[in-house]
């Protein structure tokens, strides 16, 4: 949006859709354009997909016309996970231990490796001003605070018991060593196992089909 609003940009395709869904339909020129994008830290990640779901962000597990355009398998686990929050009001270490069990990852796999920039979203004003800086443009302004999540506090950390502390190093440890985030010192050995790059890797293997072939029909 800020791009379209500021900077003489245009949407192409939909929201989310993925770097590989452009390429399929990009001209020889468009192909060769700068290519940036984002990745975030998995544990704060989770703590506002906890709070979207429980505060019901938008309305988009409430809204009718909402709820029909988005049939996606991803979208039915959201809803029932909506569903659990609302009937239980679980707290996020419930959350948590129940929806958390195998390694994580998200489609930065992809392709994010090879774009032109990574933005941190821990970093997303300084990081969003230096991509455009690399494409020799002078930022207009400070990038806007939107969709904010609410209800939740700005220390992630604060979420996370003991109990879950062992789980989310198991569960998000190899994401964390690929992209470089770290747990908290105070959190004890985060060291990643064998097995967990094991079940890392498999995982992947369906996971790749899915983003790349499937995501959008079923």
């Amino acid at each position: 949006r800020e791009l379209k609003k500021n900077y003489d940009g245009r949407k192409i395709l939909r929201k989310h859709s993925t770097y590989n869904e452009f390429l399929k339909q990009a001209s020889p020129e468009e192909k060769k354009y700068f290519v940036f994008s984002c990745v975030r830290n998995p544990l704060d990640e989770t703590v506002s997909r906890y709070f979207k779901l429980k505060m019901d962000h938008r309305a988009q597990y409430t809204d009718p016309e909402k709820i029909r355009r988005r049939w996606t398998v991803v979208e039915r686990i959201e809803r029932k996970i909506f569903r659990f929050l609302r009937e239980t009001d679980a707290d996020f270490p419930t959350f948590f231990l129940k929806f958390y069990r195998v390694s994580y990852n998200n489609w930065a796999h992809l392709l994010h490796k090879k774009y032109n920039f990574i933005i941190r979203f821990e970093n997303l004003q300084e990081d969003f001003a230096k991509s455009l800086t690399l494409l020799g443009i002078e930022p207009r302004r400070p990038l806007p605070v939107v969709n904010r999540t609410q209800g939740r506090e700005a220390d992630f950390l604060s979420y996370y018991t003991p109990e879950t502390i062992r789980r989310a190093k198991r569960v998000f440890g190899p994401f964390m060593r690929e992209w470089g985030y770290e747990f908290p010192p105070e959190w004890g050995d985060a060291s990643v196992s064998w097995w967990n790059l094991m079940e890392f890797q498999f995982f992947n293997f369906f996971r790749v089909i899915y983003w790349r072939h499937l995501r959008s029909r079923i």
